[in-house]
């Protein structure tokens, strides 16, 4: 890349099918495109667009929920950030989330319609195989993850209420049933997105059908979760639409932050130092129906997209407080809702 520190920005838009790319300033937080790369043989889009990249930083893969039902391989310009595409391989079913394995030998899917979760190998050519893996789950499966040990698999089940553990075999990719197999949640609260703490002991989920977010401390040895704490994501008195998406966690592990698509805001939160607990820092105004997020790397910067506006806000972050302030807006493709932000190798 050219001189001075800068990220990619992978921004999916399921509407228009492409995938918008575009370079991020470390310093000033500056934007500006690099490319609009097309996902190919599309027949049908989806709901939504969901990207991995995998650990290596050396392909990026879009889960396509429309028709076929594909993982689209594109290989990463180690330079520019721009990406190829290499090709599109079969998925299990239509993938509300995707991510790969610790090592990026596998691709995880998690079925939302298809109540499932699957495993695809991913060769050592960076592409995407068949899968070899399909495991039932209760309704909606909405997200799936590796922990940091690649020894266990959570999955949130959005209609079942569950989060569901699994033992995982980093050589063939087997998910087995973890011993509990799951973790009840509150009734009706919608179990969706996963994010761990950089320390590997908290869990947060995002609920989406009341919005809280619920604190897990993890045992890393049995993956098993216990319940710290939960807090609601919605401004004071809300007493709209409740629809919530995303959370994701500053690199440094003192923020977190969630999106709510019925009030269009990030709620912030700061992070306990030696329990992982939330402690509400205020809800700022984003983007139309924030479905996704991310934070570039050095904690300093988050993007969000509107799945109904088709633009991106990219907001500071006051490091001290936590409080989110507005740098520019960016217009990207239609119905956005994925965004991954990658440090080049």
């Amino acid at each position: 890349m050219p001189a001075g520190q800068a990220f990619v920005v992978y921004v999916g838009n399921a509407d228009s099918n492409d995938i918008h790319v575009l370079r991020l300033e470390a310093d000033s937080g500056a934007l500006s495109p690099v490319q609009v790369a097309p996902v190919p043989n599309i027949v049908k889009p989806g709901s939504s667009m969901p990207l991995a990249v995998s650990p290596d930083r050396r392909f990026l893969y879009a889960g396509l929920r429309g028709e076929p039902f594909v993982a689209a391989c594109f290989a990463i310009d180690p330079r520019t950030g721009a990406l190829s595409h290499r090709a599109n391989a079969p998925l299990a079913d239509s993938m509300a989330y995707i991510a790969t394995d610790r090592a990026g030998k596998f691709l995880l899917g998690a079925s939302y319609g298809g109540n499932k979760v699957s495993v695809n190998p991913i060769g050592p050519d960076g592409l995407v195989r068949p899968p070899i893996q399909i495991v039932p789950t209760p309704p909606c499966a909405h997200a799936i993850i590796p922990d940091s040990s690649g020894r266990f698999v959570l999955a949130a089940c959005l209609g079942g209420d569950a989060v569901l553990s699994f033992r995982f075999d980093a050589e063939t990719g087997a998910l087995n049933p973890n011993d509990p197999p799951s973790t009840a949640i509150k009734s009706k609260s919608g179990p969706r997105h996963l994010r761990f703490h950089p320390n590997a002991r908290i869990l947060y989920l995002i609920n989406e059908l009341d919005a809280s977010v619920c604190v897990f401390g993890y045992d890393a040895n049995s993956g098993a979760l216990s319940l710290k704490q939960t807090v609601s994501a919605l401004p004071p008195g809300h007493a709209g639409k409740i629809w919530a998406a995303d959370l994701q966690v500053t690199p440094d592990g003192r923020f977190l932050y969630a999106s709510e698509r019925g009030t269009s805001t990030i709620a912030g939160f700061a992070i306990d130092s030696t329990d992982g607990t939330l402690k509400p820092v205020g809800n700022a105004p984003t983007e139309q129906v924030p479905r996704g997020f991310a934070i570039d790397p050095t904690g300093k910067y988050l993007l969000s997209v509107g799945q109904e506006s088709h633009h991106l806000t990219c907001h500071a972050i006051d490091t001290a407080t936590g409080q989110l302030a507005t740098l520019s807006r960016h217009k990207v493709g239609q119905n956005p809702n994925w965004v991954e932000i990658v440090r080049l190798a």
